[in-house]
């Protein structure tokens, strides 16, 4: 399998890669914007490269990464967009430019990768978005995470209107809307918080949705969570 993990340099994405990385069939490109992160991971497997992207400048670096991919993979088999930002504030003191890079990071870059990225994907290919609990239509919704949920949602909304459009291209889109999981962004946004999963367990979860859930699911939100949040 040809994939690309974008945002893997901590957290659920790098734990993904490693897993990932377990077979050497599997080729992957891994995404992020921490280059010292990025390169002591792919240093460690020989079927992992690393490519440094910010999801927030996608539309100035977003050309230069579909050469890239496209020099390095005659095609893509999965994508798994986990890049994530957040700012745990109030939605009144939330300033116009945070919102923004929300927005940019958990919403607008991925939608313009995977754009870019669609005509190098073959019938049977597999898209997986992840969003957020936070973003799930009827679950409780925690103060301080407006705009982190509203990205979320927008992500998950996106899976079910691709679904949909690349259908005819024989491509599967899902959104995996995740729990809380102990990670770096959870620790920074509510410190001593405990989350019922870590990064590790998770991510062989969406490792092994990533492989085979298109054979069972498309177009689907799917929480993943065993608690509340």
């Amino acid at each position: 399998m040809n994939i690309i993990i974008n945002g893997g340099t901590r957290g659920i994405g790098k734990e993904v890669v490693i897993h990932l990385a377990q077979d050497i069939n599997n080729q992957i490109i891994v995404t992020g914007r921490n280059d010292k992160s990025l390169n002591s991971l792919a240093s460690k497997f020989s079927n992992v490269k690393s490519i440094s992207l910010d999801m927030s400048l996608f539309d100035r670096q977003g050309e230069e990464f579909r050469k890239t991919v496209a020099g390095h993979f005659r095609k893509v088999d999965i994508i798994v967009n986990i890049a994530g930002y957040l700012i745990a504030k109030d939605f009144l003191d939330m300033a116009n430019d945070e919102a923004r890079m929300i927005m940019e990071t958990n919403f607008f870059g991925p939608a313009s990768l995977i754009r870019i990225i669609q005509p190098l994907m073959p019938p049977g290919s597999h898209i997986v978005n992840i969003s957020s609990m936070g973003g799930f239509q009827g679950s409780a919704k925690y103060k301080g995470l407006s705009y982190y949920s509203a990205s979320k949602a927008a992500l998950a909304c996106l899976t079910e209107c691709l679904a949909n459009e690349f259908s005819e291209h024989g491509i599967s889109l899902n959104c995996l809307a995740l729990g809380s999981v102990q990670t770096e962004m959870l620790n920074e946004a509510f410190p001593g918080y405990e989350a019922p999963v870590n990064a590790k367990q998770m991510a062989e979860f969406i490792s092994g949705f990533a492989l085979t859930g298109n054979r069972f699911f498309n177009g689907k939100i799917l929480p993943v969570a065993i608690g509340n949040p």
